[in-house]
């Protein structure tokens, strides 16, 4: 079972999984602002599947991956424009599993809701 929360990054100007990136999982709570749930790293296929317990139960909200792009392309010799990079999704069906991909290289970046 995973996290009920995943990604994966694929740097794509190697055309490979970018291996190693840390990122940070928030929620935004309206009197508090944003509250860290957890961080992992990429392993090396790029992925994160267990920055939540697979029995974890998500609160409905808005959360934040956060990608530190910058030192993971910085150790690759690789310019970086993007040396953070918040991927803001909001949660609307607590049952629901939420893959966020991210595509990266050095001066852009995209993502989308996977599966």
């Amino acid at each position: 079972m995973k996290s009920p929360i995943t990604t994966h990054v694929l740097d794509t100007s190697t055309g490979t999984p970018a291996t190693n990136v840390k990122v940070t999982l928030e929620l935004y709570y309206e009197l508090e602002g944003w509250r860290e749930l957890a961080s992992g790293v990429t392993d090396a296929d790029g992925r994160i599947m267990n920055l939540l317990t697979a029995d974890s139960r998500l609160a409905l909200g808005v959360y934040r991956l956060t990608f530190e792009a910058g030192r993971y392309l910085n150790e690759r010799n690789a310019s970086s424009f993007y040396p953070y990079i918040p991927v803001v999704f909001e949660v609307n069906d607590s049952s629901a599993h939420y893959h966020i991909p991210l595509l990266l290289s050095p001066f852009g970046y995209s993502t989308y809701r996977g599966s």
